[in-house]
């Protein structure tokens, strides 16, 4: 008979349930902290308000192509209220709400998406890594952070995202791989939104969770219940201070659902059934902390409309601030790319400038 050589299990955390109920018999001191779940509350608002008026934007022509958040608030919030300034924070392309909470301001995003790479050039900590399109290599980007921090004996973490159709590129296995290999101060979170732009999760592949992908490595992986602000945060929480303690990387699922298209560019009702988006909003991270915080005489309809109008306010003057900035310099294009501009460029470069003139 063969020998069971090792056994594994996914551990799943959720403490607030879809209504917005405390399930579970150990809820985290986060659950009774109302201050701050008041203040991170107000920033998910925040982010949601700043999304739909960047879907304005971009259908009026004042923006680019975007990438929506909706849905994803509790995630973002969760990551960014979870780390450190000294920490390094290596997003994808839709993190908003986790570089708010870092010190991106909204008008930065606006700038990127708008066209002009001075949005790259973001408020928050200068260390941390831009929006990045290319899928999962943001991943490696953040191993090679975590390795340099664990070569000068600093107490940092790097914290990487990735989406469920990002967690099969190679990239995404590689920093696995490498941060196992090194016991790296970093954490892998696989935002499970459910969809991979027009591929659902259960054409991925049949594996019962995506964090189980960590367990090749050898690497604590767990899930989340992405939706609930208070799991989601406890568990960062706990896979970042294991990292900066010495005690190496973990993979973190976060259960969410894309409420948006994937971007502007995207139409999923091409692909989706309203029955499954309608399903969706019923389980979402706002609505959710809301029924919670008003269930325990923590919020309330007056508390709520000021909060929406001050949101308002917040968004707009981003936006004047992003159309008042104006157009980048022609030859910006040429600059941020090349220590020494190669000759075909700079002859482009000096045409661009005549033409110009």
């Amino acid at each position: 008979m063969p020998a069971t050589i090792a056994s594994f299990k996914i551990d799943f955390y959720q403490f607030l349930s879809p209504d917005g109920r405390l399930v579970g018999d150990e809820a985290p001191p986060l659950a009774k902290d109302f201050d701050q779940l008041r203040s991170l509350y107000r920033q998910m608002v925040h982010t949601r308000v700043f999304d739909k008026k960047a879907i304005a934007l971009q259908r009026t022509g004042k923006l680019g192509t975007y990438a929506s958040c909706l849905g994803h608030e509790a995630v973002h919030l969760a990551i960014g209220s979870a780390m450190r300034p000294e920490d390094c924070f290596a997003p994808m392309y839709r993190e908003y709400g986790a570089q708010f909470a870092r010190g991106v301001k909204m008008s930065d995003v606006l700038n990127y998406w708008g066209g002009d790479e001075r949005g790259s050039d973001f408020s928050g900590p200068q260390h941390d890594f831009a929006w990045c399109v290319p899928i999962a290599t943001q991943c490696l980007h953040a191993a090679g952070a975590a390795l340099a921090y664990k070569l000068r004996d600093e107490q940092r973490v790097a914290v990487s995202v990735v989406g469920d159709g990002g967690s099969s590129k190679g990239d995404f296995l590689e920093a696995i791989n490498a941060a196992s290999a090194f016991n790296l101060p970093l954490v892998l979170v696989i935002v499970n939104n459910q969809w991979a732009i027009s591929v659902p999760r259960s054409k991925q592949n049949h594996a019962k969770t995506l964090a189980q992908k960590g367990l090749a490595a050898g690497l604590p992986s767990l899930q989340a219940d992405g939706n609930d602000l208070i799991a989601a945060r406890w568990v960062m929480e706990e896979a970042i201070e294991q990292a900066r303690s010495g005690g190496g990387a973990t993979v973190v699922e976060m259960i969410t659902y894309r409420l948006s298209d994937h971007t502007t560019a995207d139409d999923a009702t091409r692909y989706r059934e309203n029955d499954e988006v309608d399903a969706a909003w019923k389980r979402e991270p706002i609505m959710r902390l809301r029924n919670y915080l008003v269930s325990e005489n923590q919020w309330d309809d007056a508390r709520e409309s000021a909060l929406e109008e001050e949101a308002v306010q917040v968004v707009n003057a981003s936006v004047e601030e992003y159309l008042a900035l104006g157009k980048p310099p022609i030859e910006s294009m040429f600059d941020y790319m090349y220590a020494e501009l190669p000759h075909d460029l700079a002859a482009q470069r000096e045409r661009a400038l005549e033409e110009l003139k």
